[in-house]
């Protein structure tokens, strides 16, 4: 076989399936409830909690709500794609194995790696925004920790472009929370969704208690002006808040262990997407409305929105949830992670007999998930949070771009695979998928 053809050559679906018989399969214990709250796990968390003060602050103001538009928009396009490859090929991989069975095994090979990275610098960044909810959880009880393990010991000067020394040690939160976190999922995926669920419910009633609490604090004033940045300021309010949706592409990494992953991927995909965008529309609102964009807190937003208007036991609530919600997010994105390598392993790409081993009683790929979880814990306890942030969206949206382009090729190239669920309006919502992404893509800069 010529180097070109290996390059482009691609894996059939049959034999997709085939790879996930016998002892390499993970158990299917998931349903679509399972499903859908790994999704909101995976969504609210530090997007929402966190990121939204620095993309007001510095980018989009009061139109912050735009971005969290703009952004929604792009990732619905991508999930109404990603939900036909789930329901058709339902293996672990995600847009690794979607790139695989339709662009070739270059393509599959950089979008795989491009996922690894993307979720081991995710969970770096999910690891400061707990650090930084923590410590201004304990604040509230006048618990200080000392400067030096609460912060990174490196930070990056975008303005002259050099890195420099804070004097800190590391971040140790951030370090010892993911630590934590890995030692949960080595155990196993059922007492990890268990964990997870309870939960989400609990962020999701901290969500709604900043929406229905926080409105009867907006002062319409603080809108004003509603786009202080332009257009080109929503564009990139929505590529840095778009950290906050990249949790449903993790949803198609479980299809593996979904009990009827046709029916239940799909429908966890675009239930988890639509709540959370709803949802992040109104917190948005109601943060710009109660505190003025140029004036909100970088590093708890929420949190400090509510003490800035003499809201004491808010504050406590919202920055206890916060802590228990970003740490759902950090389990279900170090979760996928080790899917990602799973699946790459699979196919001989990187080391069968390590990434690809399968404990024989928590049926987990537990070798995969102890080493991402020391590397991504010493990446969060180095590195700065901004920094992390940015490196996180411009891998995602790549990945969004590829799945989009793989839904058109696969309609062509296999038009006879059965299709559980169906990107509708082809190829117009793929197309526009890849041109919203894409747009947001280089709305980051070079």
């Amino acid at each position: 076989m010529t180097l070109r053809k290996q390059l482009f050559m691609t894996k059939p679906v049959h034999v997709l399936l085939a790879d996930i018989e016998g002892d390499h399969g993970l158990r299917r214990v998931l349903g679509p409830v399972s499903l859908t709250a790994l999704g909101v796990g995976a969504i609210i968390g530090a997007g929402i909690f966190v990121l939204t003060g620095l993309a007001a602050n510095q980018y989009a103001g009061p139109a912050l709500v735009l971005s969290f538009v703009v952004s929604g928009i792009g990732c619905t396009l991508a999930a109404l794609c990603y939900a036909e490859f789930a329901a058709m090929v339902p293996v672990a991989g995600s847009a690794y194995t979607y790139a695989y069975a339709t662009l070739g095994e270059l393509f599959a090979w950089i979008i795989g790696w491009d996922l690894v990275l993307e979720y081991a610098v995710a969970s770096s960044t999910v690891a400061h925004g707990w650090s930084h909810y923590l410590v201004s959880f304990l604040g509230i009880f006048h618990i200080e920790m000392p400067h030096a393990w609460i912060n990174s010991p490196f930070d990056f000067d975008p303005a002259v472009g050099e890195w420099v020394v804070t004097g800190a040690v590391m971040n140790l939160p951030a370090l010892l929370v993911v630590l934590a976190v890995t030692v949960v999922l080595v155990i196993g995926i059922r007492e990890s969704a268990n964990f997870n669920a309870a939960m989400v419910i609990l962020k999701l009633a901290v969500v709604l208690f900043v929406i229905v609490v926080g409105a009867g604090y907006v002062e319409t004033a603080n809108w004003h002006p509603y786009m202080p940045f332009g257009p080109s300021g929503v564009l990139k309010g929505a590529a840095y808040v778009f950290f906050a949706y990249i949790g449903f592409d993790s949803v198609s990494t479980h299809a593996e262990e979904a009990r009827n992953p046709q029916r239940d991927v799909p429908i966890g995909i675009i239930v988890s997407l639509l709540l959370c965008t709803v949802l992040y529309i109104l917190v948005a609102a109601v943060l710009t409305g109660m505190v003025p964009y140029h004036q909100i807190d970088l590093d708890a937003p929420v949190a400090q929105a509510f003490a800035v208007r003499g809201l004491p036991t808010a504050q406590l609530l919202i920055a206890a949830g916060a802590v228990v919600g970003i740490t759902s997010v950090l389990l279900v994105l170090l979760l996928s992670q080790a899917r990602i390598l799973l699946a790459l392993a699979r196919d001989g790409l990187i080391s069968r007999s390590f990434f690809g081993a399968v404990h024989p009683r928590f049926r987990t790929p537990y070798k995969a998930t102890i080493l991402t979880g020391i590397l991504v814990a010493l990446a969060g306890a180095l590195f700065p949070l901004k920094l992390l942030a940015d490196l996180v969206n411009i891998g995602t949206l790549m990945a969004f771009v590829i799945v989009c382009a793989a839904v058109i090729v696969m309609r062509r190239t296999n038009p006879q695979l059965h299709r559980p669920f169906r990107t509708p309006l082809m190829p117009w919502v793929p197309l526009a998928g890849i041109f919203v992404n894409l747009a947001m893509m280089l709305s980051l800069g070079w």
